[in-house]
């Protein structure tokens, strides 16, 4: 909750930025998900956590580095993932499943890597992976608004925008189970883009 707070207060104190939530109420206190969102900005990571909801992000090593941001993913344990290494994809997939296997809801960026133009990419299929090995429900939230705001490889913050986080409803293991890999990742991607401006 601490550190729900402290990254809206980045966003607070910006006030040609506005957050709304949608969905917050489908999310069950004390259940473990497997979280997917889409990637537009580093906002995002901001914009998420006014879902005020615990979880463990897995993100690309570089922003562990970024100042304050960073700090705060090392202090909290979050994990860390080195694209393109083979290695450390399979730290990352042992690092998820233990805080899985301790109730700890897990948040993916599955596309990889931001968009440059807001339409969704491709999933890659680690999030869904362990969904299925784990039997775990899928919690799809859907992100609007911060490509504009903070363009990908930018720090030129401008203009007023309205940023919406909206949680859609849970897909349960049983709605999956009978999905290959595959298929599940690219269902829930639909279900995102069709939510996404």
């Amino acid at each position: 909750m601490f550190t729900s707070f402290w990254a809206c207060l980045y966003l607070w104190i910006v006030p040609a930025w506005s957050v709304t939530t949608a969905g917050r109420d489908k999310i069950r206190r004390g259940a473990t998900y497997i979280v997917v969102s889409n990637h537009q900005s580093q906002l995002d990571i901001l914009v998420a956590f006014h879902l005020f909801f615990p979880f463990k992000w897995v993100s690309k090593a570089e922003v562990f580095k970024l100042p304050f941001i960073g700090w705060n993913m090392v202090l909290n344990r979050y994990i860390r993932l080195k694209r393109g290494d083979k290695e450390s994809s399979r730290q990352m997939m042992a690092a998820c499943e233990k805080a899985l296997a301790r109730g700890s809801s897990v948040f993916f960026f599955p596309e990889g890597t931001r968009s440059r133009t807001g339409r969704l990419k491709p999933f890659k299929p680690g999030a869904f992976i362990l969904a299925h090995k784990m039997k775990l429900p899928i919690l799809a939230v859907a992100i609007n608004g911060t490509r504009k705001a903070l363009p990908k490889h930018s720090l030129n913050f401008h203009g007023r925008h309205a940023f919406r986080v909206e949680v859609l409803e849970e897909i349960p293991y049983e709605q999956f189970a009978h999905l290959s890999v595959e298929d599940t990742a690219e269902t829930v991607r639909q279900r995102i883009a069709a939510q996404i401006d």
